[in-house]
């Protein structure tokens, strides 16, 4: 399976982000959390340092446009296979920037791909 990060993990048990981490740990996917504030949810620590990141498939966006913007590189220089905007999170610019550079973006709730088996 290929490693997903989960951007903008909070140990919030009412967060959508934090039911995401679970989901996926749950589906068995290797999981990424990070987060503005180190914690855990569940046995997954979220880390807060950007360069320990690597070897991404998939990542899946729990932020807002306006804090996308500073990662934009990075996630970029990941090389993800795909990138998904969660509701509130879709960035055209983003997804512009994303697909000339060949990588895959979907507008699309997580939770909703993993209970219908099309994540």
């Amino acid at each position: 399976m290929k490693t997903v990060l989960v951007i903008g993990a909070s140990e919030k048990v009412d967060r959508y982000s934090n039911k995401a981490v679970k989901m996926l740990i749950e589906k068995g996917f290797p999981v990424v959390a990070f987060g503005q504030r180190a914690g855990k949810i569940d046995a997954i620590e979220i880390v807060t340092d950007w360069s320990v990141i690597n070897h991404i498939d998939t990542v899946t966006l729990y932020i807002n446009p306006s804090l996308q913007e500073k990662y934009y590189q990075a996630i970029i220089e990941l090389k993800p296979r795909r990138v998904l905007f969660n509701p509130g999170t879709e960035n055209r610019a983003f997804v512009k920037m994303l697909e000339e550079v060949g990588i895959e973006t979907e507008e699309a709730c997580t939770l909703v791909l993993l209970s219908t088996g099309v994540f």
